[in-house]
């Protein structure tokens, strides 16, 4: 599950939460609590809004990363082969003097 789900899912819970607390029968009677659930209800739909956003654009960010990291591999393959080469000797010189 990624992270923006967690966070999303965490949030339904305590909105839950609050929502049956300010539901309760007893609260009915003091006239504040109605405008207190459509502020809750409000926030919690802009909160959600915004998380979605934050989502969608680092997933936005994550294709842009990959589709350059895809293009530099493409146009210049001897440096990442020869990357790749020095990472492996390093590990190699590294693993053989144990």
């Amino acid at each position: 599950m990624s992270a923006s789900k967690n966070i999303e899912a965490a949030a339904e819970d305590i909105a839950s939460d609050v929502r049956g607390v300010l539901a309760s029968k007893d609260l009915d009677s003091v006239p504040h609590i109605k405008a207190l659930r459509q502020r809750i209800d409000t926030k919690l739909a802009i909160a959600r809004e915004l998380a979605a956003e934050k989502s969608r654009l680092a997933a936005k960010k994550a294709r842009e990363a990959a589709s350059a990291t895809n293009a530099y591999a493409h146009d210049e393959p001897w440096q990442i082969a020869a990357g790749a080469l020095a990472v492996g000797v390093l590990v190699g010189l590294l693993l053989g003097r144990r």
